[in-house]
């Protein structure tokens, strides 16, 4: 177990506590660099898709169903590897893996020979590394802290993300006007290594590990038998699964708006992603300060405030005022994850940490394959303005259908209030 000098004093909270830990900091710092270099490949993958498909929403749809399909499949077995392996060697192995990817079609694209099947077929490999490391990756994070640094934490995973979502959009512009889009690609294979030597470097003596979960069957349905009996994380996680699904779009809503709106580029797009990590970032700054575990009305709150903004983006008539919705819509977003992560982190079994994350991530990400298509097809019919209008309906009304939901349970006004009490 840590000694307890790598934990800042007991009683005290800062913004950056969790960065007292060098297990932490390790992961933190090569988090950065490859979520920077991840954050330019999507960039670029967008655009090389509407490239090579003459601007076809429909395409990029596609892409996107392809990248993020294997979620529906994968995520939850994910989530029982992490509660069975070590977490830190297997996440080197699959961080290996998806910087292979980028490097492959990186390759593609400066060798000529790119086509757009290749960038489906790579999309869907990506998409099945990805849907196996998110949950590891989440889970990972109690080890690296402990519970009581947890919620921090994951705030300062969530600026951490952000952060490299401001750097790598604006890099991605200027890279793909200047050498195109292959050399985003490679750059972001070469950023994997940064992610894997931190977690070579850590200390394993030093991580908050539980007992392993042995090899048993029914370990997935024990999962899910866990959440079914939580009312609280039932209302969370389809919260969490209706807003991602239509609102949580912007990789296919914010270029479509960009280009096929407002008739504006690739550094237009790039700018309009930047200014929604800005927002981004000042949601996971406020996050990081909370001491607290986030309260069930505060999820609810942040979704209804998201779906407002997100009606709003797609009812502005340019392109100025939709950079000036981006900054607050983009704290909303962050927001709603994170109370929403760091709520069902903080309130599940250790030993389940993994399962239920695993579900968390099916249900953040799995709906993509059905709400990206959908949102393009939609885009097609009706202008590039109907998903993020569309979208922001549907948080809307989920807000409101889950919010009924809890006041009929709890059988009163203070519905929220006495959901919050049952968690803890």
């Amino acid at each position: 177990m840590p000694a307890v000098l790598d934990s800042p004093a007991a009683g005290r909270r800062s913004t950056f506590a969790s960065l007292a830990v060098p297990n932490y900091r390790l992961f933190a710092g090569g988090q950065i660099v490859s979520l920077a270099g991840t954050w330019m490949q999507r960039v670029a993958q967008d655009w090389l898709v509407l490239d090579l498909s003459g601007g076809s929403a429909s395409a990029l749809g596609v892409a996107a169903a392809l990248q993020f399909s294997p979620t529906l499949v994968l995520s939850l077995w994910g989530g029982v590897l992490a509660d069975r392996l070590d977490k830190r060697r297997a996440l080197m192995v699959l961080q290996g893996a998806m910087g292979l990817c980028a490097l492959v079609l990186g390759v593609a694209v400066v060798s000529g020979v790119v086509a757009l099947w290749h960038v489906y077929v790579l999309c869907l490999l990506l998409g099945c590394f990805s849907a196996l490391d998110v949950p590891v990756r989440q889970s990972f994070v109690s080890e690296l802290v402990g519970p009581d640094q947890l919620g921090n934490a994951v705030a300062l995973n969530s600026l951490t993300f952000n952060l490299a979502r401001i750097v790598g959009p604006s890099v991605a512009g200027v890279m793909i006007g200047l050498t195109g889009t292959g050399w985003v690609f490679l750059v972001n294979a070469v950023s994997f290594a940064a992610v894997i030597t931190g977690l070579a470097l850590m200390d394993p003596a030093r991580l908050f590990r539980g007992d392993p979960v042995s090899r048993a069957p029914g370990q997935l349905r024990e999962g899910l038998r866990y959440v079914r009996g939580r009312p609280d994380l039932v209302a969370v996680l389809t919260l969490v699964f209706l807003v991602s699904t239509f609102g949580i779009n912007f990789f296919l809503t914010l270029p479509l708006l960009t280009r096929n709106v407002f008739g504006l580029g690739a550094d237009a797009y790039g700018l309009l992603t930047t200014l929604l990590a800005v927002g981004s970032v000042g949601g996971a700054v406020l996050a990081a300060r909370r001491s607290r575990r986030p309260r069930l009305r505060l999820v609810v709150g942040a979704a209804l405030a998201f779906g407002v903004l997100v009606v709003v983006a797609g009812a502005v008539p340019g392109y100025l005022a939709a950079c000036v919705v981006m900054v607050p819509l983009g704290l909303a977003a962050l927001t709603f994850t994170t109370a929403a992560n760091s709520l069902v982190q903080m309130s599940v079994e250790p030993a389940l940490r993994g399962r239920v994350m695993g579900l968390y991530i099916l249900l953040f990400l799995g709906g993509t394959p059905v709400g990206a298509p959908l949102l393009g097809l939609l885009a097609e019919v009706y202008g590039g303005r109907a998903p993020l209008l569309l979208g922001g309906a549907v948080t809307l009304l989920s807000v409101l259908v889950v919010a009924a939901v809890l006041a009929r349970r709890a059988g009163g006004a203070r519905s929220l209030l006495r959901a919050e009490q049952r968690l803890g």
